[in-house]
Protein backbone atom coordinates (compact mmCIF):
# COMPACT_ATOMS: atom_id res chain seq x y z
CA UNK A 1 0.00 0.00 0.00
CA UNK A 2 1.35 3.46 -0.89
CA UNK A 3 0.89 5.92 1.57
CA UNK A 4 1.37 9.66 1.90
CA UNK A 5 0.56 12.55 4.33
CA UNK A 6 0.44 16.39 5.17
CA UNK A 7 2.46 17.67 7.82
CA UNK A 8 2.17 21.14 9.64
CA UNK A 9 1.74 22.65 13.44
CA UNK A 10 -0.69 22.51 13.39
CA UNK A 11 -2.56 20.28 11.08
CA UNK A 12 -6.23 19.27 12.54
CA UNK A 13 -7.38 21.72 10.50
CA UNK A 14 -6.28 20.55 6.59
CA UNK A 15 -8.82 19.51 4.26
CA UNK A 16 -6.02 17.50 2.53
CA UNK A 17 -7.51 14.37 3.37
CA UNK A 18 -10.66 14.37 2.16
CA UNK A 19 -9.69 15.38 -1.58
CA UNK A 20 -6.96 12.80 -1.13
CA UNK A 21 -9.14 9.86 0.05
CA UNK A 22 -11.68 11.30 -2.58
CA UNK A 23 -9.57 10.46 -5.21
CA UNK A 24 -8.44 7.06 -3.52
CA UNK A 25 -11.59 5.45 -3.47
CA UNK A 26 -13.06 6.29 -6.78
CA UNK A 27 -10.08 5.22 -8.25
CA UNK A 28 -9.62 2.11 -6.31
CA UNK A 29 -5.82 2.76 -5.41
CA UNK A 30 -4.73 0.62 -2.34
CA UNK A 31 -3.18 3.63 -0.27
CA UNK A 32 -3.61 6.35 2.30
CA UNK A 33 -3.20 9.86 3.10
CA UNK A 34 -3.66 11.09 6.62
CA UNK A 35 -2.61 14.25 8.38
CA UNK A 36 0.60 13.95 10.81
CA UNK A 37 1.25 16.59 13.22
CA UNK A 38 5.20 17.87 13.35
CA UNK A 39 6.13 20.40 15.58
CA UNK A 40 8.98 22.74 13.79
CA UNK A 41 11.56 21.27 15.46
CA UNK A 42 11.13 17.91 14.36
CA UNK A 43 10.80 18.76 10.70
CA UNK A 44 14.41 17.56 10.09
CA UNK A 45 14.33 14.59 11.65
CA UNK A 46 10.79 13.83 9.73
CA UNK A 47 11.66 14.39 6.72
CA UNK A 48 14.71 12.28 6.69
CA UNK A 49 12.94 9.64 8.15
CA UNK A 50 10.13 9.49 5.57
CA UNK A 51 10.74 6.84 3.67
CA UNK A 52 11.37 4.93 7.24
CA UNK A 53 8.06 5.95 8.01
CA UNK A 54 6.65 4.09 4.79
CA UNK A 55 5.84 7.49 3.47
CA UNK A 56 6.40 7.86 -0.36
CA UNK A 57 5.75 11.74 0.00
CA UNK A 58 4.12 14.34 1.56
CA UNK A 59 2.29 17.98 1.67
CA UNK A 60 3.51 20.70 3.38
CA UNK A 61 1.48 23.30 5.26
CA UNK A 62 2.50 26.05 7.27
CA UNK A 63 4.49 26.64 9.07
CA UNK A 64 7.17 24.05 6.98
CA UNK A 65 6.97 25.52 3.89
CA UNK A 66 10.17 27.29 3.76
CA UNK A 67 12.11 25.03 5.92
CA UNK A 68 10.80 22.15 4.28
CA UNK A 69 12.38 23.75 0.63
CA UNK A 70 15.89 24.14 2.55
CA UNK A 71 15.90 20.63 3.72
CA UNK A 72 15.24 18.69 0.01
CA UNK A 73 17.66 17.36 -2.06
CA UNK A 74 16.21 18.96 -5.35
CA UNK A 75 14.19 21.81 -5.56
CA UNK A 76 11.84 22.34 -8.78
CA UNK A 77 11.58 25.79 -10.82
CA UNK A 78 8.62 26.78 -9.23
CA UNK A 79 9.67 25.77 -5.50
CA UNK A 80 13.12 28.10 -6.48
CA UNK A 81 11.17 31.28 -7.67
CA UNK A 82 8.37 31.23 -5.19
CA UNK A 83 10.80 30.44 -2.42
CA UNK A 84 8.62 27.64 -0.51
CA UNK A 85 7.95 24.05 -0.76
CA UNK A 86 4.41 22.41 -0.58
CA UNK A 87 4.98 19.31 -2.19
CA UNK A 88 7.87 16.67 -1.75
CA UNK A 89 8.04 12.73 -2.85
CA UNK A 90 11.12 10.58 -2.28
CA UNK A 91 12.96 9.57 -5.90
CA UNK A 92 16.16 7.13 -5.85
CA UNK A 93 16.49 7.88 -2.06
CA UNK A 94 15.96 11.60 -2.66
CA UNK A 95 13.97 14.13 -1.34
CA UNK A 96 12.63 16.42 -4.00
CA UNK A 97 10.24 19.31 -3.39
CA UNK A 98 8.08 21.13 -5.49
CA UNK A 99 5.70 24.06 -5.10
CA UNK A 100 2.03 23.31 -6.66
CA UNK A 101 0.31 26.49 -5.65
CA UNK A 102 1.14 28.79 -8.72
CA UNK A 103 -0.35 25.66 -11.11
CA UNK A 104 -3.45 25.32 -8.28
CA UNK A 105 -4.58 29.19 -8.63
CA UNK A 106 -3.70 29.72 -12.43
CA UNK A 107 -5.45 26.60 -13.49
CA UNK A 108 -8.50 27.33 -11.22
CA UNK A 109 -8.62 30.76 -12.74
CA UNK A 110 -8.43 29.93 -16.19
CA UNK A 111 -11.59 26.90 -15.57
CA UNK A 112 -13.74 29.62 -13.80
CA UNK A 113 -12.58 32.71 -15.78
CA UNK A 114 -10.98 32.16 -18.70
CA UNK A 115 -11.47 35.63 -20.23
CA UNK A 116 -9.26 36.92 -18.08
CA UNK A 117 -6.10 36.47 -20.00
CA UNK A 118 -7.83 38.34 -23.16
CA UNK A 119 -7.69 41.70 -21.69
CA UNK A 120 -3.99 43.28 -22.27
CA UNK A 121 -3.88 44.40 -18.47
CA UNK A 122 -2.05 44.65 -14.85
CA UNK A 123 -2.98 42.38 -12.39
CA UNK A 124 -3.52 43.37 -9.04
CA UNK A 125 -1.80 41.68 -6.03
CA UNK A 126 -3.44 42.04 -2.71
CA UNK A 127 -0.60 41.10 0.03
CA UNK A 128 3.11 39.75 -0.52
CA UNK A 129 3.88 36.52 1.60
CA UNK A 130 3.96 33.14 0.55
CA UNK A 131 0.83 32.98 -1.31
CA UNK A 132 1.41 36.37 -2.91
CA UNK A 133 4.95 34.87 -4.28
CA UNK A 134 2.93 31.51 -5.84
CA UNK A 135 0.38 33.77 -7.69
CA UNK A 136 2.97 36.67 -9.10
CA UNK A 137 5.03 33.25 -10.23
CA UNK A 138 1.80 31.56 -12.09
CA UNK A 139 1.29 35.15 -13.50
CA UNK A 140 4.35 36.27 -15.07
CA UNK A 141 4.65 32.61 -16.49
CA UNK A 142 1.56 33.08 -17.80
CA UNK A 143 2.93 36.06 -19.99
CA UNK A 144 1.51 38.81 -18.11
CA UNK A 145 3.45 42.31 -18.58
CA UNK A 146 2.55 43.94 -15.26
CA UNK A 147 2.16 42.90 -11.85
CA UNK A 148 0.85 45.47 -9.28
CA UNK A 149 1.88 44.35 -5.65
CA UNK A 150 0.09 46.21 -2.59
CA UNK A 151 0.84 44.86 0.84
CA UNK A 152 0.29 46.53 4.48
CA UNK A 153 3.74 45.99 4.84
CA UNK A 154 5.89 47.80 1.46
CA UNK A 155 8.98 46.38 2.84
CA UNK A 156 7.82 42.84 2.25
CA UNK A 157 6.42 44.03 -1.43
CA UNK A 158 9.54 45.70 -2.19
CA UNK A 159 11.55 42.16 -1.26
CA UNK A 160 9.17 40.62 -3.44
CA UNK A 161 9.85 42.70 -6.35
CA UNK A 162 13.59 42.12 -5.89
CA UNK A 163 12.94 38.71 -5.84
CA UNK A 164 10.99 38.64 -9.43
CA UNK A 165 12.35 41.76 -11.41
CA UNK A 166 10.92 44.50 -13.24
CA UNK A 167 7.71 43.02 -14.21
CA UNK A 168 6.31 43.70 -10.58
CA UNK A 169 5.60 47.20 -9.46
CA UNK A 170 5.23 48.09 -5.95
CA UNK A 171 2.19 50.08 -4.93
CA UNK A 172 1.52 51.71 -0.87
CA UNK A 173 -1.41 49.53 0.60
CA UNK A 174 -3.31 53.50 0.99
CA UNK A 175 -3.10 53.51 -3.01
CA UNK A 176 -4.64 50.11 -3.49
CA UNK A 177 -7.57 51.56 -5.65
CA UNK A 178 -5.77 53.61 -7.33
CA UNK A 179 -3.99 50.33 -8.56
CA UNK A 180 -7.10 48.12 -8.78
CA UNK A 181 -8.07 50.64 -11.96
CA UNK A 182 -7.85 49.21 -15.22
CA UNK A 183 -6.94 46.08 -14.19
CA UNK A 184 -7.17 42.38 -15.59
CA UNK A 185 -7.02 40.56 -12.50
CA UNK A 186 -7.76 41.16 -8.57
CA UNK A 187 -6.33 38.91 -6.51
CA UNK A 188 -6.43 38.92 -2.18
CA UNK A 189 -3.88 37.13 -0.91
CA UNK A 190 -4.30 38.50 2.45
CA UNK A 191 -5.67 36.39 5.33
CA UNK A 192 -8.52 39.54 5.42
CA UNK A 193 -12.24 38.09 4.94
CA UNK A 194 -11.11 34.76 6.72
CA UNK A 195 -13.38 32.74 8.72
CA UNK A 196 -15.30 36.17 8.01
CA UNK A 197 -13.30 38.69 9.63
CA UNK A 198 -12.37 41.85 7.73
CA UNK A 199 -12.35 43.24 4.31
CA UNK A 200 -9.11 44.57 1.76
CA UNK A 201 -11.12 47.54 1.14
CA UNK A 202 -11.58 47.89 -2.69
CA UNK A 203 -13.95 50.41 -4.12
CA UNK A 204 -14.89 47.72 -6.97
CA UNK A 205 -16.77 51.06 -8.28
CA UNK A 206 -13.59 52.65 -9.37
CA UNK A 207 -12.83 48.80 -11.12
CA UNK A 208 -13.10 47.98 -14.78
CA UNK A 209 -16.15 45.96 -15.89
CA UNK A 210 -14.37 43.07 -17.31
CA UNK A 211 -12.54 42.43 -14.11
CA UNK A 212 -11.91 39.17 -12.70
CA UNK A 213 -11.91 39.54 -8.77
CA UNK A 214 -10.52 36.02 -6.80
CA UNK A 215 -9.86 35.64 -3.29
CA UNK A 216 -7.83 32.25 -2.29
CA UNK A 217 -9.30 32.09 1.43
CA UNK A 218 -12.04 29.76 1.08
CA UNK A 219 -13.85 29.75 4.58
CA UNK A 220 -15.81 31.25 4.03
CA UNK A 221 -16.15 30.37 0.68
CA UNK A 222 -17.56 33.67 -0.10
CA UNK A 223 -15.98 36.48 1.46
CA UNK A 224 -17.03 40.01 1.57
CA UNK A 225 -14.35 40.80 -1.04
CA UNK A 226 -15.82 38.85 -3.26
CA UNK A 227 -19.67 39.41 -2.56
CA UNK A 228 -18.70 42.90 -3.09
CA UNK A 229 -17.62 42.19 -6.56
CA UNK A 230 -20.64 40.25 -7.46
CA UNK A 231 -22.81 42.74 -6.39
CA UNK A 232 -20.85 45.29 -8.79
CA UNK A 233 -21.45 42.49 -11.36
CA UNK A 234 -18.07 41.59 -11.73
CA UNK A 235 -16.87 37.75 -12.55
CA UNK A 236 -15.39 36.35 -9.29
CA UNK A 237 -13.19 33.40 -8.67
CA UNK A 238 -13.09 31.26 -4.99
CA UNK A 239 -10.31 29.80 -3.02
CA UNK A 240 -11.00 26.43 -2.76
CA UNK A 241 -10.26 25.40 -6.60
CA UNK A 242 -7.14 26.74 -6.37
CA UNK A 243 -6.47 24.03 -3.22
CA UNK A 244 -8.15 21.14 -5.68
CA UNK A 245 -6.46 21.51 -8.05
CA UNK A 246 -2.88 22.43 -6.39
CA UNK A 247 -3.58 18.63 -5.06
CA UNK A 248 -3.86 17.37 -8.37
CA UNK A 249 0.61 17.00 -9.16
CA UNK A 250 1.13 15.22 -5.50
CA UNK A 251 -0.95 12.76 -5.95
CA UNK A 252 0.50 11.70 -9.26
CA UNK A 253 3.58 11.71 -7.96
CA UNK A 254 3.07 9.13 -4.78
CA UNK A 255 0.35 6.80 -6.82
CA UNK A 256 0.76 7.43 -10.02
CA UNK A 257 -2.23 8.35 -11.55
CA UNK A 258 -3.24 12.19 -12.26
CA UNK A 259 -6.85 12.69 -10.92
CA UNK A 260 -9.60 14.84 -12.19
CA UNK A 261 -11.10 17.68 -10.21
CA UNK A 262 -14.87 16.82 -10.67
CA UNK A 263 -17.83 19.03 -8.98
CA UNK A 264 -18.95 16.29 -7.06
CA UNK A 265 -15.27 16.58 -4.92
CA UNK A 266 -15.73 20.05 -4.90
CA UNK A 267 -18.91 19.28 -3.42
CA UNK A 268 -17.56 17.29 -1.13
CA UNK A 269 -14.84 19.76 0.21
CA UNK A 270 -17.30 22.65 0.18
CA UNK A 271 -20.23 20.40 2.44
CA UNK A 272 -16.99 20.32 5.21
CA UNK A 273 -16.16 23.95 4.71
CA UNK A 274 -19.89 24.42 5.56
CA UNK A 275 -20.82 22.48 8.13
CA UNK A 276 -21.26 23.92 11.40
CA UNK A 277 -18.70 23.74 14.08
Amino acid sequence: MTRACVIGWPIEHSRSPIIHGYWLRTLGIDGSYTREPVRPEELPAFLASLGERGFAGCNVTVPHKEAALALADERDAAAVAIGAANTLWLQDGRLIASNTDAYGFMTYLGVKAPQWATRDAPVLILGAGGAARAIVHGFLQAGVARVRVCNRSRARSEELARHFGSRVEVWDWDARNDAARETGVIVNTTTLGMKGAGDPGIDFAGVHADTVVSDIVYVPLETAFLASARRRGLRTVDGLGMLLYQAVPGFERWFGVRPQVTDALYDLVRADIERPA
